[in-house]
């Protein structure tokens, strides 16, 4: 179900860092969604219908495996979008997107999403921009559950979602967490109680609360800072070309 807002500053920031003359032409065809709490966007070899533009969701790209398994590959939240496989010339995605963190995005039709990236300077840049982060996250994600830890790997993980929230507190199970990560409950339940008994965490009934970033920091891999670099360099080009939009977008 679709809602509005009379007056929606545009929270994505790759949205607001389009030019000015480009986002007007854009606008009358972003739809503002409610992104729910494990709603699947799209599945694995789906065509694609919708790109989205996360607001205040967060979205989990996954591989699931031919026995059910699934693991994150990356996370897309108010910095990027998803669907970009459509802008790469394919028509189908071989991931799963489900959305992690509940909120709202802005969706568009994947013939229009088409025509604006060939035609619109700004957002065809600033997508190649984003396109290249988003290989370096997942890279990334790979070697580091290929070589770092459990403790490590849910240091690096909570770090990347707080960074896309405006509060330190998520809601999220640790079986849902140990899902992404593609490891066991049991070493989730490990880790995040030794994250808990050294004071970096809190949690209970699905709610998780970081205390001491700089916590999590010392203990996380270099695959947080290295991540975080990139999408810095990222918000840093975002701030350089764009503009801030906050014209209102119309329900569809």
């Amino acid at each position: 179900m679709s809602i509005t807002f009379l007056q929606e500053t545009i929270h994505n920031h790759l949205l607001a860092a389009m030019q000015a003359d480009e986002f007007e032409r854009l606008k009358p065809h972003l739809e503002l969604v409610q992104m729910q709490l494990g709603s699947i966007l799209y599945e694995s070899g789906d065509r694609l219908q919708h790109v989205w533009f996360p607001t205040t969701a967060i979205v989990s790209l996954q591989y699931t495996m031919g026995d059910g398994a699934s693991t994150e590959i990356a996370g897309v939240g108010n910095e990027g979008v998803l669907g970009v496989s459509l802008f790469m010339g394919g028509a189908a995605t071989p991931s799963r997107a489900i959305v992690q963190t509940g909120g709202c995005g802005y969706r568009i039709k994947a013939g229009v999403a088409l025509q604006e990236f060939n035609r619109a300077e700004s957002l065809h840049g600033l997508s190649l921009l984003y396109i290249q982060a988003l290989i370096t996250q997942m890279s990334l994600i790979a070697a580091c559950n290929r070589h770092h830890s459990i403790e490590q790997q849910l240091c690096r993980w909570l770090l990347i979602t707080i960074d896309r929230l405006t509060s330190n507190e998520l809601v999220m199970t640790q079986e849902l967490i140990a899902s992404m990560l593609g490891v066991r409950r049991e070493g989730i339940t490990e880790a995040a109680g030794n994250l808990k008994h050294a004071g970096f965490i809190n949690y209970r009934c699905g709610h998780i609360t970081v205390l001491d970033r700089s916590g999590l920091e010392t203990l996380s891999c270099e695959c947080y800072q290295v991540a975080k670099k990139e999408f810095d360099c990222l918000f840093s080009t975002y701030t350089t070309t764009g503009h801030s939009h906050s014209q209102g977008v119309s329900k569809k």
